[in-house]
């Protein structure tokens, strides 16, 4: 079981785990140990709430395919066990970004001082490109 959240959790025959070869230099190890895990989760079939579904459908980052799977693969850790933690983690992290909401935005006032400041440098930009006009003999 999947913890995300107080209220919702994840079973473990949702979760698909495969242990597969790490890519990169290792030595002799790499070659015969199957350390690094493939996790996949199926978004549509799960039994994550409707609106979890939804938010994390829209989300548009490159584990999730289009067919609405997440696709994550650990392979930092020397052991099958840490990379299988880490996948886990990544994917609590995945569904609880998706739900959390984003703050709304206040709109904001420029200041009286800095609109003064604007002001002035505008007055003199226009004083220096009116000096630049043609020189008249009076």
């Amino acid at each position: 079981m999947l913890q995300i959240s107080n209220t919702v959790a994840i079973p473990e025959h949702e979760i698909e785990m495969s242990a597969v070869r790490s890519q990169g230099a290792g030595g002799q190890n790499v070659n015969k140990v199957a350390t690094a895990i493939h996790l996949r989760f199926d978004i549509p079939a799960s039994s994550l709430p409707e609106r979890y579904k939804e938010r994390l459908l829209n989300l548009s980052d490159q584990r999730i395919t289009k067919e609405g799977v997440i696709v994550i693969k650990a392979q930092t850790h020397r052991t099958q066990e840490q990379n299988r933690d880490e996948a886990l983690q990544r994917l609590r992290e995945l569904i609880k970004s998706a739900i959390a909401l984003p703050k709304p935005r206040k709109p904001s006032k420029p200041t009286r001082g800095s609109q003064r400041k604007r002001l002035e440098r505008k007055n003199k930009r226009s004083q220096i490109k009116a000096m630049r006009g043609k020189v008249t003999d009076e």
